[in-house]
């Protein structure tokens, strides 16, 4: 079996770390919603998301897959492209979870990172920061 390039490793060590960042900004933001009304969980589920996902531009831009060569807006609308993917699939699983099996509203967006972590560090490495497109 053949291991993961060293350099693959980094990125995904370096990725981890900007997604903590991008998991307590969004998640502040959404548990502020949740303190405020607690039918307001989906909306801080979107403002936690729009922030952090500029969050994460940022920094994977700067600190985890460096400069593709791409134009910065370019790279930003398809970082917002990629994370949507993850977005809608961590709302829809939200939604069921809390208001179809009756999960608790604060342990729900916690499990779907799980799932959405892996997928947003596949769709920026091969896709947003990859270089391909450039014009």
């Amino acid at each position: 079996m053949k291991l993961p390039h060293k350099a693959t490793i980094v990125q995904f060590v370096k990725f981890g770390i900007v997604g903590a960042s991008n998991t307590i900004i969004s998640l502040a933001i959404y548990y502020l919603f949740l303190l405020i009304d607690k039918h307001l969980y989906l909306a801080g589920n979107i403002v936690g998301w729009i922030v952090s996902v500029a969050n994460a531009f940022f920094w994977s831009n700067r600190y985890v897959f460096k400069e593709s060569g791409e134009p910065w807006f370019r790279k930003l609308i398809k970082t917002y492209i990629s994370y949507g993917l993850t977005f809608f699939l961590s709302t829809l699983l939200l939604y069921l979870e809390v208001d179809v099996l009756s999960l608790s509203p604060v342990i729900s967006p916690v499990l779907n990172l799980v799932i959405t972590i892996p997928i947003n560090f596949l769709l920026n490495k091969f896709w947003t920061f990859s270089g391909k497109g450039k014009r």
